[in-house]
């Protein structure tokens, strides 16, 4: 008997790929000295097929620990869409590990916000490339 494969996690629909792009300039706070948490995208790389691997890693300073439950992930789009309950099972303290992301082929530029114990905020803006399977 065959087993069916493994299902990808959808992380962005055929629709929501189609939803245009944010009007303007994407705003990104940088001023002043950060003890805020950092949130580092790690992979994929420049292009890859989906599904792909999709790790950030986290960290914090002074002490502080992530807090996983402030984790969120925004697609931004017009409207924005919210990814946070599609990586939840993959939030850990120390950063986001889904190996098997499922998006269609384009460039998705996505937000992730995250808060420390303190209650410090760090945030960052990537773009995801992918290609043709």
């Amino acid at each position: 008997m065959l087993s069916a494969p493994a299902r990808a996690t959808q992380l962005i629909t055929e629709e929501e790929a189609k939803l245009p792009p944010p009007k303007g300039a994407i705003a990104a706070d940088r001023r002043g000295i950060l003890r805020g948490p950092k949130v580092e995208f790690i992979s994929p790389g420049d292009s890859m097929s989906s599904p792909m691997p999709l790790v950030l890693k986290f960290e914090s300073f002074g002490g502080a620990k992530i807090d996983p439950e402030s984790v969120k992930m925004i697609f931004l789009r017009t409207p924005n869409v919210d990814l946070t309950p599609r990586v939840k099972p993959f939030v850990k303290p120390e950063g986001i590990n889904m190996q098997d992301a499922e998006l269609p082929p384009g460039e998705y530029t996505v937000r992730v916000d995250i808060k420390d114990s303190d209650g410090r905020a760090g945030t960052t803006i990537f773009t995801l490339k992918v290609g043709p399977k």
